[in-house]
């Protein structure tokens, strides 16, 4: 699936039941307005800058925004750089899961 939706659901949740870190890409104003709680806000347009210190987190990465365009965006950068990171769909959607 290329928008909205996220890719596995299977794949994510398991992810997600592993410990993965859940990066939000959207706004800082849009992550106030509400978010899953542990989340981190890494806004797309800084996601390329933060490759290094995603990878040390040394785990796999749930990628969340409003509606999985903008983590299917940060989804497209990081898998190439060799993270192991899914586009879990809008954080609503990933909130559900956690």
């Amino acid at each position: 699936m290329l928008f909205g939706g996220g890719t596995d659901n299977g794949r994510v949740q398991e992810m997600l039941n592993d410990g993965a870190v859940i990066i939000d890409v959207r706004t800082p104003g849009e992550f106030q307005g509400g978010h899953v709680v542990g989340s981190k806000n890494i806004p797309l347009q800084e996601v390329g800058s933060k490759v290094k210190k995603l990878k040390k987190l040394n785990k796999p990465i749930v990628l969340c925004c409003a509606s999985g365009s903008r983590s299917g965006h940060a989804v497209s950068i990081l898998k190439p750089l060799g993270i192991d990171c899914e586009n879990g769909g809008s954080w609503t959607r990933v909130n559900s899961m956690v």
